[in-house]
Protein backbone atom coordinates (compact mmCIF):
# COMPACT_ATOMS: atom_id res chain seq x y z
CA UNK A 1 0.00 0.00 0.00
CA UNK A 2 1.20 3.37 -0.78
CA UNK A 3 2.80 4.72 2.32
CA UNK A 4 2.27 2.18 4.81
CA UNK A 5 4.99 1.11 7.36
CA UNK A 6 6.88 -1.68 6.68
CA UNK A 7 9.04 -3.68 9.43
CA UNK A 8 11.31 -1.19 11.55
CA UNK A 9 14.20 -3.82 10.94
CA UNK A 10 14.34 -3.51 7.50
CA UNK A 11 16.80 -0.62 6.21
CA UNK A 12 15.62 1.29 3.51
CA UNK A 13 19.38 2.31 2.79
CA UNK A 14 19.78 -1.78 1.95
CA UNK A 15 16.63 -1.67 0.29
CA UNK A 16 17.46 1.42 -2.12
CA UNK A 17 20.47 -0.33 -3.16
CA UNK A 18 18.92 -4.23 -3.97
CA UNK A 19 15.52 -2.57 -5.53
CA UNK A 20 18.23 0.06 -7.76
CA UNK A 21 20.01 -3.30 -8.56
CA UNK A 22 16.65 -4.95 -9.80
CA UNK A 23 15.03 -1.65 -11.00
CA UNK A 24 17.38 0.61 -12.27
CA UNK A 25 14.28 3.01 -13.52
CA UNK A 26 12.90 3.85 -10.11
CA UNK A 27 16.69 5.51 -9.28
CA UNK A 28 16.92 6.79 -12.92
CA UNK A 29 13.89 8.86 -11.82
CA UNK A 30 15.01 9.75 -8.51
CA UNK A 31 18.32 10.81 -9.84
CA UNK A 32 16.55 13.13 -12.90
CA UNK A 33 14.81 14.82 -10.69
CA UNK A 34 17.44 15.50 -7.77
CA UNK A 35 19.43 17.42 -10.04
CA UNK A 36 17.26 19.71 -8.62
CA UNK A 37 18.65 19.47 -5.70
CA UNK A 38 22.40 19.77 -7.01
CA UNK A 39 21.27 23.53 -9.01
CA UNK A 40 20.03 24.64 -5.53
CA UNK A 41 23.47 23.56 -3.58
CA UNK A 42 25.53 24.74 -6.46
CA UNK A 43 24.09 28.38 -6.24
CA UNK A 44 24.09 28.26 -2.19
CA UNK A 45 27.80 27.14 -2.65
CA UNK A 46 29.14 28.61 -5.73
CA UNK A 47 28.35 32.76 -4.40
CA UNK A 48 30.49 31.70 -1.56
CA UNK A 49 33.55 31.77 -3.48
CA UNK A 50 32.56 34.02 -6.39
CA UNK A 51 32.39 36.90 -3.84
CA UNK A 52 35.49 36.43 -3.30
CA UNK A 53 36.53 37.39 -6.22
CA UNK A 54 33.66 39.82 -7.53
CA UNK A 55 34.63 42.12 -4.64
CA UNK A 56 37.92 42.26 -6.41
CA UNK A 57 36.70 43.30 -9.65
CA UNK A 58 34.00 45.81 -8.70
CA UNK A 59 35.40 48.46 -6.34
CA UNK A 60 31.50 49.42 -5.32
CA UNK A 61 30.91 45.51 -4.23
CA UNK A 62 34.49 46.05 -1.97
CA UNK A 63 32.93 48.91 -0.34
CA UNK A 64 29.83 48.27 0.40
CA UNK A 65 28.73 45.24 2.63
CA UNK A 66 24.85 46.22 1.39
CA UNK A 67 25.87 45.41 -1.73
CA UNK A 68 27.88 41.97 -1.41
CA UNK A 69 25.08 40.58 0.77
CA UNK A 70 22.42 41.76 -2.52
CA UNK A 71 24.52 39.89 -4.29
CA UNK A 72 24.06 37.04 -2.23
CA UNK A 73 20.58 37.37 -1.81
CA UNK A 74 18.84 38.31 -4.67
CA UNK A 75 18.52 35.00 -5.58
CA UNK A 76 16.63 34.35 -2.78
CA UNK A 77 14.14 36.07 -3.46
CA UNK A 78 13.85 34.75 -6.90
CA UNK A 79 13.63 32.17 -5.18
CA UNK A 80 11.13 32.97 -3.10
CA UNK A 81 9.18 34.11 -6.15
CA UNK A 82 9.58 30.79 -7.61
CA UNK A 83 8.56 28.26 -4.94
CA UNK A 84 5.38 30.74 -4.43
CA UNK A 85 4.63 30.02 -7.67
CA UNK A 86 6.09 26.11 -7.39
CA UNK A 87 3.14 25.19 -5.61
CA UNK A 88 0.59 26.55 -7.78
CA UNK A 89 1.89 24.81 -11.08
CA UNK A 90 3.05 21.86 -9.49
CA UNK A 91 -1.16 21.66 -9.17
CA UNK A 92 -2.23 22.66 -12.34
CA UNK A 93 0.90 21.66 -15.24
CA UNK A 94 2.43 19.01 -13.31
CA UNK A 95 5.91 18.18 -11.24
CA UNK A 96 7.39 17.57 -15.12
CA UNK A 97 6.47 20.87 -16.23
CA UNK A 98 7.26 23.09 -13.33
CA UNK A 99 11.13 21.22 -13.09
CA UNK A 100 11.94 21.72 -17.04
CA UNK A 101 10.61 25.87 -16.74
CA UNK A 102 13.36 25.66 -13.30
CA UNK A 103 16.04 24.83 -15.49
CA UNK A 104 15.40 26.91 -18.14
CA UNK A 105 15.15 30.00 -15.75
CA UNK A 106 18.63 28.60 -14.13
CA UNK A 107 20.52 28.55 -17.44
CA UNK A 108 19.27 31.75 -18.64
CA UNK A 109 20.43 33.18 -15.07
CA UNK A 110 23.90 31.50 -15.10
CA UNK A 111 24.22 33.11 -18.95
CA UNK A 112 23.03 36.23 -17.26
CA UNK A 113 25.76 36.51 -14.87
CA UNK A 114 28.69 34.89 -16.56
CA UNK A 115 28.48 37.51 -19.21
CA UNK A 116 27.88 40.50 -16.58
CA UNK A 117 30.12 43.61 -16.96
CA UNK A 118 28.29 45.82 -13.72
CA UNK A 119 26.89 44.42 -10.37
CA UNK A 120 23.51 45.43 -11.99
CA UNK A 121 23.44 42.74 -14.67
CA UNK A 122 24.97 40.23 -11.88
CA UNK A 123 22.23 40.82 -9.29
CA UNK A 124 19.21 40.20 -12.49
CA UNK A 125 21.10 36.82 -13.67
CA UNK A 126 21.02 36.31 -9.58
CA UNK A 127 17.17 36.72 -9.64
CA UNK A 128 16.46 34.12 -12.89
CA UNK A 129 18.66 31.67 -11.16
CA UNK A 130 16.43 31.83 -7.79
CA UNK A 131 12.99 31.94 -9.73
CA UNK A 132 14.23 28.33 -10.94
CA UNK A 133 15.97 27.13 -7.84
CA UNK A 134 12.81 27.90 -5.96
CA UNK A 135 10.61 26.43 -7.91
CA UNK A 136 12.95 23.19 -7.90
CA UNK A 137 13.56 23.41 -4.59
CA UNK A 138 10.14 22.29 -3.44
CA UNK A 139 9.46 20.00 -6.90
CA UNK A 140 12.00 18.01 -6.85
CA UNK A 141 11.16 16.21 -3.70
CA UNK A 142 7.54 16.19 -4.30
CA UNK A 143 8.11 14.14 -7.75
CA UNK A 144 10.95 12.05 -5.82
CA UNK A 145 8.67 11.23 -3.47
CA UNK A 146 5.40 10.34 -5.68
CA UNK A 147 7.40 8.42 -7.72
CA UNK A 148 8.98 6.23 -5.06
CA UNK A 149 7.64 2.63 -3.88
CA UNK A 150 6.81 3.59 -0.03
CA UNK A 151 9.62 1.55 2.03
CA UNK A 152 12.23 3.85 0.34
CA UNK A 153 10.47 6.89 0.07
CA UNK A 154 12.49 8.58 2.82
CA UNK A 155 15.59 7.22 1.44
CA UNK A 156 15.18 8.23 -2.53
CA UNK A 157 14.07 11.75 -1.27
CA UNK A 158 16.81 11.86 1.04
CA UNK A 159 19.13 11.79 -2.47
CA UNK A 160 17.37 15.20 -2.77
CA UNK A 161 19.29 16.18 -0.02
CA UNK A 162 22.59 14.41 -0.72
CA UNK A 163 22.43 15.95 -4.26
CA UNK A 164 22.29 19.50 -2.24
CA UNK A 165 24.79 19.12 -0.51
CA UNK A 166 27.12 17.46 -3.29
CA UNK A 167 26.36 20.62 -5.59
CA UNK A 168 27.61 22.40 -2.86
CA UNK A 169 30.55 20.53 -2.73
CA UNK A 170 30.97 20.49 -6.59
CA UNK A 171 30.81 24.46 -6.27
CA UNK A 172 33.85 24.41 -3.88
CA UNK A 173 35.94 22.71 -6.24
CA UNK A 174 34.49 24.59 -9.23
CA UNK A 175 35.72 27.57 -7.23
CA UNK A 176 38.93 26.23 -6.00
CA UNK A 177 39.54 25.27 -9.97
CA UNK A 178 39.52 28.41 -11.47
CA UNK A 179 40.92 31.08 -8.92
CA UNK A 180 43.92 31.25 -11.69
CA UNK A 181 42.17 31.27 -14.51
CA UNK A 182 40.78 34.12 -16.16
CA UNK A 183 37.56 35.85 -15.20
CA UNK A 184 37.48 33.55 -12.08
CA UNK A 185 34.18 34.45 -11.13
CA UNK A 186 32.92 34.26 -14.17
CA UNK A 187 33.34 30.86 -15.09
CA UNK A 188 32.58 30.03 -11.31
CA UNK A 189 29.17 31.20 -11.82
CA UNK A 190 28.52 30.35 -15.63
CA UNK A 191 29.46 26.25 -15.29
CA UNK A 192 25.78 26.43 -13.18
CA UNK A 193 23.94 26.16 -16.32
CA UNK A 194 25.57 23.10 -17.27
CA UNK A 195 23.67 20.73 -14.62
CA UNK A 196 20.18 22.87 -15.82
CA UNK A 197 20.89 21.85 -19.13
CA UNK A 198 21.85 18.27 -18.40
CA UNK A 199 18.39 17.87 -16.16
CA UNK A 200 16.19 19.61 -19.08
CA UNK A 201 17.18 17.10 -21.34
CA UNK A 202 16.71 14.16 -18.55
CA UNK A 203 13.18 15.30 -17.37
CA UNK A 204 11.73 15.75 -21.21
CA UNK A 205 12.45 12.08 -21.83
CA UNK A 206 10.42 10.92 -18.14
CA UNK A 207 7.42 10.98 -17.36
CA UNK A 208 4.78 13.28 -15.45
CA UNK A 209 4.40 11.80 -11.23
CA UNK A 210 1.62 8.68 -11.57
CA UNK A 211 -0.10 11.22 -8.40
CA UNK A 212 -0.88 13.82 -10.54
CA UNK A 213 -1.89 11.80 -13.59
CA UNK A 214 -4.65 10.23 -11.89
CA UNK A 215 -5.80 13.41 -10.21
CA UNK A 216 -6.10 14.61 -14.05
CA UNK A 217 -7.69 11.59 -15.02
CA UNK A 218 -5.00 10.15 -17.46
CA UNK A 219 -5.23 6.78 -15.47
CA UNK A 220 -4.07 4.67 -17.96
CA UNK A 221 -0.18 6.95 -18.58
CA UNK A 222 -0.23 6.60 -14.60
CA UNK A 223 -0.96 2.75 -15.02
CA UNK A 224 1.84 2.40 -16.88
CA UNK A 225 4.39 4.05 -14.70
CA UNK A 226 3.46 2.51 -11.80
CA UNK A 227 3.91 -1.25 -13.36
CA UNK A 228 7.46 0.35 -14.14
CA UNK A 229 7.96 1.61 -10.64
CA UNK A 230 6.53 -1.59 -8.59
CA UNK A 231 7.00 -5.52 -8.73
CA UNK A 232 4.60 -7.21 -10.49
CA UNK A 233 2.74 -8.29 -7.07
CA UNK A 234 2.37 -4.83 -5.83
CA UNK A 235 1.28 -3.06 -8.46
CA UNK A 236 -2.55 -3.66 -9.19
CA UNK A 237 -3.05 -3.09 -4.98
CA UNK A 238 -1.10 0.44 -5.43
CA UNK A 239 -2.93 1.10 -9.00
CA UNK A 240 -6.57 0.49 -6.81
CA UNK A 241 -5.28 2.11 -3.68
CA UNK A 242 -4.39 5.22 -5.77
CA UNK A 243 -7.03 5.65 -7.29
CA UNK A 244 -9.92 4.97 -4.27
CA UNK A 245 -7.49 7.76 -2.90
CA UNK A 246 -7.52 10.43 -5.87
CA UNK A 247 -11.31 9.58 -5.99
CA UNK A 248 -11.85 10.58 -2.82
CA UNK A 249 -9.91 13.67 -2.99
CA UNK A 250 -12.44 14.48 -6.01
CA UNK A 251 -15.56 13.99 -4.40
CA UNK A 252 -14.29 16.21 -1.44
CA UNK A 253 -13.56 18.74 -4.01
CA UNK A 254 -16.51 18.35 -5.60
CA UNK A 255 -18.53 19.42 -2.38
CA UNK A 256 -16.22 22.46 -1.35
CA UNK A 257 -15.15 25.80 -2.30
CA UNK A 258 -12.13 26.52 -4.18
CA UNK A 259 -8.90 25.86 -2.24
CA UNK A 260 -7.63 28.91 -0.11
CA UNK A 261 -5.27 29.79 2.72
CA UNK A 262 -8.10 30.68 5.22
CA UNK A 263 -10.07 27.10 4.29
CA UNK A 264 -6.22 25.59 4.99
CA UNK A 265 -6.21 27.23 7.90
CA UNK A 266 -9.38 26.31 9.28
CA UNK A 267 -8.80 22.55 8.29
CA UNK A 268 -7.65 21.36 11.42
CA UNK A 269 -4.84 18.86 9.90
CA UNK A 270 -3.62 20.78 7.28
CA UNK A 271 -3.05 23.55 9.80
CA UNK A 272 -1.31 21.55 12.14
CA UNK A 273 0.50 20.05 9.24
CA UNK A 274 1.56 23.76 7.85
CA UNK A 275 2.96 24.69 11.72
CA UNK A 276 5.25 21.57 11.98
CA UNK A 277 6.25 21.94 8.02
CA UNK A 278 6.29 25.57 8.09
CA UNK A 279 8.48 25.47 11.42
CA UNK A 280 11.19 23.62 10.16
CA UNK A 281 11.91 25.27 7.13
CA UNK A 282 11.70 28.61 9.21
CA UNK A 283 14.01 26.70 11.67
CA UNK A 284 16.46 25.04 9.21
CA UNK A 285 17.22 28.89 7.75
CA UNK A 286 17.40 30.79 11.07
CA UNK A 287 19.82 28.38 12.95
CA UNK A 288 22.18 29.77 10.33
CA UNK A 289 23.29 27.02 7.90
CA UNK A 290 22.76 29.60 4.52
CA UNK A 291 25.47 32.06 6.87
CA UNK A 292 28.23 28.71 6.73
CA UNK A 293 27.54 28.28 2.87
CA UNK A 294 26.56 31.46 1.32
CA UNK A 295 29.58 33.17 3.44
CA UNK A 296 31.51 30.17 4.78
CA UNK A 297 34.90 31.46 3.37
CA UNK A 298 34.82 34.83 4.64
CA UNK A 299 34.12 33.30 7.82
CA UNK A 300 37.07 31.97 7.51
CA UNK A 301 38.75 34.83 7.05
CA UNK A 302 37.40 36.39 10.00
CA UNK A 303 39.31 33.54 11.67
CA UNK A 304 42.29 34.89 10.45
CA UNK A 305 43.06 33.45 7.25
CA UNK A 306 44.29 35.91 4.87
CA UNK A 307 44.43 34.41 1.46
CA UNK A 308 41.32 34.07 -0.70
CA UNK A 309 42.53 30.37 -2.10
CA UNK A 310 43.14 29.20 2.04
CA UNK A 311 39.88 29.88 2.58
CA UNK A 312 38.57 28.39 -0.31
CA UNK A 313 40.16 25.02 0.27
CA UNK A 314 39.04 25.26 4.06
CA UNK A 315 35.69 25.97 3.17
CA UNK A 316 35.40 22.64 1.17
CA UNK A 317 36.02 20.62 4.21
CA UNK A 318 32.70 22.05 5.47
CA UNK A 319 31.18 21.22 2.35
CA UNK A 320 32.61 18.28 1.83
CA UNK A 321 31.58 16.79 5.52
CA UNK A 322 27.47 18.05 4.75
CA UNK A 323 27.36 15.93 2.06
CA UNK A 324 29.11 13.24 4.01
CA UNK A 325 26.25 14.30 6.44
CA UNK A 326 23.63 13.74 3.76
CA UNK A 327 24.59 9.96 3.14
CA UNK A 328 24.55 9.46 7.29
CA UNK A 329 20.88 10.86 6.42
CA UNK A 330 20.08 8.37 3.83
CA UNK A 331 20.71 5.84 5.82
CA UNK A 332 19.38 6.70 9.01
CA UNK A 333 16.06 8.50 8.20
CA UNK A 334 13.67 5.31 7.55
CA UNK A 335 15.81 3.55 10.50
CA UNK A 336 15.82 6.38 13.19
CA UNK A 337 12.82 8.15 12.54
CA UNK A 338 12.39 11.91 11.51
CA UNK A 339 11.91 13.21 14.80
CA UNK A 340 15.01 11.77 16.78
CA UNK A 341 17.32 12.73 13.45
CA UNK A 342 16.34 16.05 13.98
CA UNK A 343 16.27 16.16 18.18
CA UNK A 344 20.36 14.84 17.93
CA UNK A 345 20.87 17.23 15.39
CA UNK A 346 19.57 20.20 16.89
CA UNK A 347 21.56 19.71 19.91
CA UNK A 348 24.68 19.12 18.03
CA UNK A 349 24.02 22.43 16.46
CA UNK A 350 23.84 24.09 19.96
CA UNK A 351 27.28 23.02 20.78
CA UNK A 352 28.93 23.96 17.68
CA UNK A 353 27.57 27.14 17.74
CA UNK A 354 28.62 27.89 21.58
CA UNK A 355 31.86 27.04 20.11
CA UNK A 356 32.20 29.44 17.45
CA UNK A 357 30.89 31.93 19.55
CA UNK A 358 33.65 31.62 22.09
CA UNK A 359 36.27 31.12 19.49
CA UNK A 360 35.70 34.38 17.62
CA UNK A 361 34.86 35.54 20.85
CA UNK A 362 38.82 35.28 21.83
CA UNK A 363 40.08 35.95 18.08
CA UNK A 364 38.32 39.40 18.36
CA UNK A 365 39.70 40.23 21.81
CA UNK A 366 43.05 39.26 21.69
CA UNK A 367 44.60 40.39 18.02
CA UNK A 368 48.02 41.72 17.40
CA UNK A 369 48.54 45.05 18.23
CA UNK A 370 49.46 48.10 15.53
CA UNK A 371 52.87 48.71 15.78
CA UNK A 372 54.19 52.30 15.31
CA UNK A 373 57.22 51.32 14.02
CA UNK A 374 55.98 48.65 11.42
CA UNK A 375 53.50 51.09 10.25
CA UNK A 376 56.05 53.76 9.84
CA UNK A 377 57.68 51.74 7.18
CA UNK A 378 54.52 52.48 4.98
CA UNK A 379 54.70 56.21 5.78
CA UNK A 380 52.27 57.21 2.94
CA UNK A 381 49.93 54.51 3.04
CA UNK A 382 48.95 54.78 7.13
CA UNK A 383 45.24 54.41 7.90
CA UNK A 384 44.17 58.30 8.30
CA UNK A 385 42.15 57.62 11.94
CA UNK A 386 45.26 55.82 13.16
CA UNK A 387 47.48 58.89 12.32
CA UNK A 388 44.96 61.05 13.64
CA UNK A 389 44.57 58.89 17.36
CA UNK A 390 46.05 60.46 20.12
CA UNK A 391 47.19 56.84 21.82
CA UNK A 392 48.30 55.14 19.47
CA UNK A 393 49.47 51.92 21.82
CA UNK A 394 45.89 51.65 22.25
CA UNK A 395 45.18 50.77 19.09
CA UNK A 396 45.01 46.50 17.68
CA UNK A 397 44.19 44.97 14.97
CA UNK A 398 40.63 44.72 15.20
CA UNK A 399 40.35 48.20 15.60
CA UNK A 400 42.33 48.89 12.52
CA UNK A 401 40.18 47.37 10.46
CA UNK A 402 36.97 48.65 11.96
CA UNK A 403 38.44 52.28 10.72
CA UNK A 404 36.07 53.36 7.95
CA UNK A 405 37.65 56.62 6.50
CA UNK A 406 38.65 54.96 4.48
CA UNK A 407 38.43 51.75 5.05
CA UNK A 408 41.43 50.23 6.76
CA UNK A 409 43.16 47.01 6.65
CA UNK A 410 46.61 45.23 8.72
CA UNK A 411 49.56 44.04 7.32
CA UNK A 412 50.93 41.54 9.44
CA UNK A 413 54.73 39.64 9.44
CA UNK A 414 54.20 35.77 7.38
CA UNK A 415 56.78 34.58 9.34
CA UNK A 416 54.99 35.63 12.58
CA UNK A 417 51.65 37.20 12.06
CA UNK A 418 50.93 37.39 15.75
CA UNK A 419 53.49 40.26 15.58
CA UNK A 420 52.42 43.83 16.09
CA UNK A 421 51.80 45.21 12.64
CA UNK A 422 51.09 47.82 10.23
CA UNK A 423 47.60 49.62 10.08
CA UNK A 424 47.23 50.80 6.40
CA UNK A 425 44.95 51.98 3.79
CA UNK A 426 42.80 49.38 2.62
CA UNK A 427 43.39 49.12 -1.50
CA UNK A 428 45.22 47.27 -3.79
CA UNK A 429 48.24 49.15 -4.22
CA UNK A 430 48.82 48.83 -0.62
CA UNK A 431 48.12 45.34 -0.50
CA UNK A 432 50.51 44.62 -3.14
CA UNK A 433 52.88 46.41 -1.28
CA UNK A 434 52.37 44.37 1.92
CA UNK A 435 52.88 41.06 -0.22
CA UNK A 436 56.26 42.36 -1.39
CA UNK A 437 57.27 42.36 2.15
CA UNK A 438 56.36 39.03 2.33
CA UNK A 439 53.77 39.99 4.74
CA UNK A 440 50.26 38.62 4.72
CA UNK A 441 47.10 41.27 4.38
CA UNK A 442 43.94 41.28 6.24
CA UNK A 443 40.83 43.14 6.04
CA UNK A 444 38.00 40.72 6.75
CA UNK A 445 39.94 39.47 10.23
CA UNK A 446 42.85 39.45 12.11
CA UNK A 447 45.62 36.77 12.82
CA UNK A 448 45.18 34.64 15.59
CA UNK A 449 46.15 31.94 17.06
CA UNK A 450 42.85 30.25 17.25
CA UNK A 451 41.41 30.06 13.65
CA UNK A 452 42.06 26.44 13.22
CA UNK A 453 39.18 25.96 15.96
CA UNK A 454 37.11 27.80 13.84
CA UNK A 455 37.58 25.47 11.08
CA UNK A 456 37.32 22.51 13.82
CA UNK A 457 33.82 24.79 15.07
CA UNK A 458 32.34 24.96 11.29
CA UNK A 459 33.27 21.28 10.78
CA UNK A 460 31.54 20.33 14.05
CA UNK A 461 28.33 22.44 12.79
CA UNK A 462 27.87 21.18 9.55
CA UNK A 463 28.42 17.28 10.77
CA UNK A 464 25.50 17.43 13.19
CA UNK A 465 23.25 20.13 11.08
CA UNK A 466 23.46 18.09 7.93
CA UNK A 467 22.01 14.22 8.74
CA UNK A 468 19.13 16.02 10.87
CA UNK A 469 18.20 19.45 10.09
CA UNK A 470 19.51 19.65 6.76
CA UNK A 471 17.07 16.87 5.33
CA UNK A 472 14.27 16.31 7.58
CA UNK A 473 12.42 19.48 7.02
CA UNK A 474 12.12 18.69 3.03
CA UNK A 475 10.96 14.84 3.95
CA UNK A 476 8.34 15.94 6.91
CA UNK A 477 7.08 18.56 3.74
CA UNK A 478 6.48 15.68 1.48
CA UNK A 479 4.77 13.17 3.60
CA UNK A 480 2.60 15.28 6.04
CA UNK A 481 -0.04 16.84 4.19
CA UNK A 482 -2.90 15.00 2.61
CA UNK A 483 -2.64 14.96 -1.11
CA UNK A 484 -5.25 17.46 -2.56
CA UNK A 485 -3.18 19.91 -0.38
CA UNK A 486 0.20 18.67 -0.95
CA UNK A 487 1.49 20.76 -3.72
CA UNK A 488 -0.51 23.91 -2.72
CA UNK A 489 0.91 23.41 1.60
CA UNK A 490 4.82 22.08 0.08
CA UNK A 491 4.79 25.85 -1.50
CA UNK A 492 4.05 27.59 1.35
CA UNK A 493 6.70 26.17 3.09
CA UNK A 494 9.35 26.18 0.73
CA UNK A 495 8.24 30.17 0.17
CA UNK A 496 8.99 30.24 4.31
CA UNK A 497 12.27 28.66 3.66
CA UNK A 498 13.47 31.16 1.54
CA UNK A 499 11.52 34.46 2.87
CA UNK A 500 13.92 32.90 6.32
CA UNK A 501 16.91 32.44 3.87
CA UNK A 502 16.32 35.96 2.41
CA UNK A 503 16.26 37.48 6.08
CA UNK A 504 19.71 35.67 6.70
CA UNK A 505 21.19 36.16 4.03
CA UNK A 506 20.33 39.86 3.80
CA UNK A 507 21.75 40.63 7.53
CA UNK A 508 24.63 38.05 8.20
CA UNK A 509 27.66 40.32 7.40
CA UNK A 510 25.59 43.66 8.86
CA UNK A 511 25.27 41.55 11.94
CA UNK A 512 28.66 40.94 12.07
CA UNK A 513 29.86 44.72 11.81
CA UNK A 514 26.96 45.78 14.09
CA UNK A 515 27.06 43.09 16.95
CA UNK A 516 30.39 40.71 15.95
CA UNK A 517 30.88 37.44 14.85
CA UNK A 518 31.08 36.20 18.42
CA UNK A 519 27.33 37.36 19.25
CA UNK A 520 25.98 36.68 15.43
CA UNK A 521 26.54 33.04 16.32
CA UNK A 522 25.20 33.03 19.95
CA UNK A 523 22.07 34.35 18.28
CA UNK A 524 22.07 31.90 16.09
CA UNK A 525 22.48 29.12 19.08
CA UNK A 526 19.58 31.02 20.97
CA UNK A 527 17.36 30.24 18.12
CA UNK A 528 18.55 26.36 17.88
CA UNK A 529 17.30 26.25 21.86
CA UNK A 530 13.91 27.17 20.41
CA UNK A 531 14.27 24.89 17.79
CA UNK A 532 14.46 22.24 19.86
CA UNK A 533 11.75 22.85 21.50
CA UNK A 534 9.44 23.15 18.69
CA UNK A 535 10.46 20.26 17.01
CA UNK A 536 10.35 18.02 20.39
CA UNK A 537 6.49 19.87 20.80
CA UNK A 538 5.09 19.99 17.26
CA UNK A 539 6.24 17.99 15.10
CA UNK A 540 4.96 14.42 14.25
CA UNK A 541 7.04 10.92 13.71
CA UNK A 542 6.42 10.47 9.94
CA UNK A 543 8.36 7.31 9.42
CA UNK A 544 6.44 4.72 7.70
CA UNK A 545 2.76 6.32 8.35
CA UNK A 546 0.40 5.95 5.03
CA UNK A 547 -1.05 9.70 4.45
CA UNK A 548 -4.31 8.67 6.54
CA UNK A 549 -2.45 7.87 9.75
CA UNK A 550 -0.38 10.92 9.66
CA UNK A 551 -3.85 13.02 9.45
CA UNK A 552 -5.27 10.84 12.60
CA UNK A 553 -2.07 11.76 14.42
CA UNK A 554 -2.33 15.58 13.62
CA UNK A 555 -5.85 15.20 14.76
CA UNK A 556 -5.49 13.40 17.74
CA UNK A 557 -3.10 15.73 18.26
CA UNK A 558 -0.11 13.05 19.36
CA UNK A 559 2.48 15.23 20.46
CA UNK A 560 5.11 11.76 21.25
CA UNK A 561 6.98 13.89 23.68
CA UNK A 562 8.82 10.55 24.16
CA UNK A 563 9.91 10.53 20.58
CA UNK A 564 13.05 7.76 21.68
CA UNK A 565 10.47 5.08 22.64
CA UNK A 566 9.09 2.65 20.24
CA UNK A 567 5.39 3.42 17.92
CA UNK A 568 3.03 1.65 20.22
CA UNK A 569 1.84 -1.47 18.80
CA UNK A 570 -1.32 -0.41 17.47
CA UNK A 571 -0.20 1.69 14.58
CA UNK A 572 1.82 -1.09 13.52
CA UNK A 573 -1.23 -2.88 11.94
CA UNK A 574 -1.90 -0.05 9.63
CA UNK A 575 1.56 -1.95 7.72
CA UNK A 576 0.57 -3.57 4.59
CA UNK A 577 2.71 -4.74 1.36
Amino acid sequence: MEGGIHPAETSAFRDCFSLAWKNPYVLRLAFSAGIGGLLFGYDTGVISGALLYIKEDFDSVDKQTVLQESIVSMAVAGAIIGAAIGGWMNDRYGRKTAILIADFLFFIGAVIMASAQNPATLIVGRVFVGLGVGMASMTSPLYISEASPAKIRGALVSTNGFLITGGQFLAYLINLAFTKAPGTWRWMLGVAGVPALVQFILMILLPESPRWLFRKGREEEAKAILRKIYPAHEVETEIQDLKESVEKEIDEEGSSEKINFIKLWRTKTVRRGLIAGVGLQVFQQFVGINTVMYYSPTIVQFAGFASNRTALLLSLVTAGLNALGTIVSIYFIDRTGRKKLLVISLIGVIISLGLLSAIFHETTSHSPDVSPLATSRFANYTCPDYSSAKEDATWDCMKCLKASSPDCGFCASAANKLLPGACLISNDTVKDLCHKEDSLWYTSGCPSKYGWLAVVGLALYIIFFSPGMGTVPWIVNSEIYPLRFRGVCGGIAATANWVSNLIVAQSFLSLTQAIGTSWTFLLFGVISVVALFFVIIYVPETKGLPIEEVEKMLEMRTLQLRFWEKRPDSLQKNQAV
